[in-house]
């Protein structure tokens, strides 16, 4: 029985179990390592030659009948091509064809709604016009309205008693109503106007809609003309077949565009009806407006006259309440000085008294100067509560002419601001003569808003 020595290389069963292991046993005996050698040398699974045969004539069976079907399909491949090319062809060529006589209506039909829009335009204009003259005979009383507002707001600054009800106020206020009443009668006029305007404005941008859409929908379907098979642009695209919302039938299409027409035509003829009526009643009321005007304005220069007559009395009444005060003043000083003055003689008779009543025995006597000491106390202290009662009283005057001046002052504050006021007022009423009410500049129009706060409209 021998020993030896091995190194035995051990493979992995498979290739993910990693590299080979190398295992070293130091003592094995001969018998062991010859049956291992056995083990290793066992053959494996083995084919017969009939399955060998077999295997081989299933593969060339199998190629025939592919190669069959192949040549089948081909032929058949081919046929479909030629049909489909053919039919294809034709497909294109008659689209093409009815995309031309649909390029061919809408032009027709771009030309109709171009010309009516072009005279829907003129007719605006013509109508803008006439609006815009109306409009200047209104803009002429939109100076003297608003100077009068100013004047009422500017006095409603009045402060105190100074905000009274005055001939001034009502003149202004009657000024407002025949201004407002003049408006009117224009304003109704040019309101019709910037109606009819605005139905035309609407007709046309109808007409420039439905334009628009054709010059889209042609642009779009020369395109669609222009494509080949071989333009870059065409891609497969997802659910082509699908029915677009809102799509309609060529009789409707052909119906909306006649409506527009027919539309912008009564539309046009009711405009020149409205410009034949507006030819009425331009430039009114001159003479009334001058008239309210002077009236006004010589309510505001009495108003100021008596204003200015009632601050001269109030300054004047300041300036001899100011003497006055001046004088009272002097004279609480002066009693101010005697009761001072007072004090020290009564001082000398308290000391006096207090003296005497020191005197030992009978000496502390109710002589006659006692008598006549006491006598001076009272006389004293009956002076000097008859001061300060002059005083107090020659105080309150004083306090009280203060107080009446601060008032004045704050009177006459208050008139000079109203006379400020009205005579603001004149300044600016004088826009009035300086500028009629009939100088108005053809070139510049300033339209007054009505009660719907429309201006101008704006013509695209």
């Amino acid at each position: 029985m021998c020993r030896m020595s091995a190194k035995i290389h051990l493979v992995p069963a498979s290739p993910s179990a990693g590299h080979m292991a190398s295992y070293s046993l130091p003592y094995l005996s001969c018998d062991s390592v010859r049956t291992m050698a056995t083990l290793s040398a066992k053959p494996g699974l083995r084919y017969s030659v009939s399955d060998w045969d077999t295997s081989n004539k299933q593969i060339s069976d199998t190629a025939e009948h592919r190669r069959h079907i192949s040549h089948k399909t081909r032929q058949e491949g081919r046929a479909l091509r030629n049909e489909t090319t053919s039919k294809t062809n034709w497909d294109t060529s008659d689209s093409s064809r009815r995309l031309s006589d649909r390029i061919w209506d809408i032009s027709r039909w771009r030309e109709t709604l171009e010309s009516c829009a072009q005279e829907v335009e003129k007719e605006m204009d013509a109508l803008t016009l006439g609006k815009e003259e109306t409009e200047r005979a209104l803009a002429a009383t939109a100076v003297p309205l608003e100077v009068t507002v100013e004047c009422l707001t500017r006095r409603e600054g009045r402060r105190g008693n100074e905000l009274v009800s005055d001939p001034v106020e009502a003149q202004l206020k009657k000024e407002v109503e025949m201004i407002d009443g003049a408006q009117r009668v224009l304003q109704q006029r040019i309101d019709k106007a910037f109606e009819q305007l605005c139905l035309l404005q609407e007709s046309r941008q109808q007409l420039s809609h439905d334009l628009q859409n054709k010059m889209e929908a042609q642009d779009i379907d020369l395109s669609c003309l222009s494509l080949t098979v071989t333009s870059p642009e065409i891609s497969l695209k997802p659910n082509p077949l699908r029915i677009p919302i809102g799509s309609t039938t060529p009789q409707q299409w052909e119906q909306f565009s006649q409506y527009n027409v027919a539309r912008a035509q009564e539309e046009m003829q009711a405009s020149l009806q409205l410009r034949d009526d507006m030819s009425v009643t331009r430039v009114q009321l001159q003479n009334e407006l001058d008239t309210q005007r002077i009236a006004t304005e010589f309510a505001i220069r009495k108003r100021t006259h008596h204003l200015e007559q009632a601050c001269d009395e109030t300054q004047w009444q300041m300036k001899s309440t100011q003497d006055e005060i001046s004088d009272m003043e002097r004279d609480i000083r002066s009693l101010e000085d005697d009761l001072q003055a007072t004090m020290a003689p009564l001082k000398l008779v308290h000391t006096r008294l207090e003296n005497r009543t020191k005197r030992p025995g009978v000496d502390l006597c109710r002589d006659e100067v006692q008598y006549g000491l006491v006598n001076e106390a009272n006389q004293l202290e009956a002076t000097i509560l008859a001061l300060k009662q002059k005083l107090a009283q020659a105080q309150h005057s004083l306090q009280a002419l203060q107080l009446h001046q601060a008032h004045m002052g704050e009177d006459l504050s208050r008139k000079q601001d109203a006379l400020s006021l009205e005579q603001r007022s004149l300044e600016t009423r004088g826009r009035l003569t300086s500028a009629p009410l009939t100088d108005v500049s053809s070139g510049a129009v300033v339209p007054l808003t009505n009660s719907s706060r429309r201006h101008n409209l704006e013509l695209a």
